[in-house]
């Protein structure tokens, strides 16, 4: 019987990459979705993954929602946390509810699906967590503060929850996309791709594509003994 895995963000440009590269590889696939439902269900169509309407920073809608997948779908064998997304704006204006914007749909989405969800891995005691962060929290960059600050605390959710739950058999592991060629990369102002691009080895963006391959390889038995990591991605910088 072929493993299964929730995504967050399905609907993204990363997620739908994503869910694409699952289903490719034979995974029963299943994701949510906030507020593009045509994206959302037309991606459903094009890969047989059911789609589920949630709004991940809110305790009800994710309880609700994580029910209806396990009486549906069943507890995934894998959860990959995607969803996230950025504003530009300096930080001299920042208000505070722009920080605690930041933080709850790129940190509080991915405690909430995953506070959800684990309790099924650990009464299996097995599973795997892939959560993605950014080369935003790890380098120097030009980005927003509130950006670089929550996808860096997704490294450390994913170092102290690696630590807790090995005991139940799951690992968890997180990727870190440098520029890449569609999602948040796709509004980096020119002249900041052009300095990127000039410190990059590989000499290019990379692909959403790119991006999947590696999360489906960290979900696979294939990287069993990969556990606990913050895996680059980003052509060499």
């Amino acid at each position: 019987m072929s493993k299964s895995v929730f995504v967050t963000g399905g609907s993204g440009a990363i997620g739908s990459a994503i869910v694409r590269k699952m289903t490719e590889y034979g995974w029963r696939v299943a994701f949510c979705y906030n507020k593009n439902a045509q994206k959302a269900e037309a991606l459903a169509v094009e890969t047989g993954a059911r789609a589920y309407r949630a709004n991940l920073e809110d305790p009800d809608s994710v309880n609700a929602m994580a029910e209806t997948l396990e009486a549906e779908f069943g507890t995934p064998d894998a959860l990959v946390n995607n969803a996230g997304k950025t504003s530009v704006m300096p930080f001299a204006l920042l208000e505070a509810e722009d920080w605690d914007a930041a933080m709850s749909v790129n940190l509080k989405s991915m405690f909430l699906t995953t506070h959800a969800l684990i309790r099924g891995m650990i009464r299996r005691r097995s599973g795997v967590i892939v959560n993605v962060s950014s080369i935003a929290g790890q380098r120097v960059l030009e980005v927003p503060v509130t950006y670089a600050a929550s996808k860096s605390g997704v490294a450390g959710f994913t170092l102290g929850l690696a630590r807790e739950v090995a005991r139940y058999g799951i690992r968890v592991n997180a990727i870190a996309p440098g520029m890449l060629d569609d999602g948040v990369s796709a509004n980096v102002p020119e002249q900041e791709r052009n300095e990127y691009l000039r410190y990059c080895l590989a000499g290019r963006a990379g692909r959403c594509d790119e991006a999947a391959d590696l999360v489906e390889f960290l979900c696979s038995d294939r990287a069993s003994y990969i556990n606990a990591q913050l895996i680059h991605l980003n052509g060499g910088l």
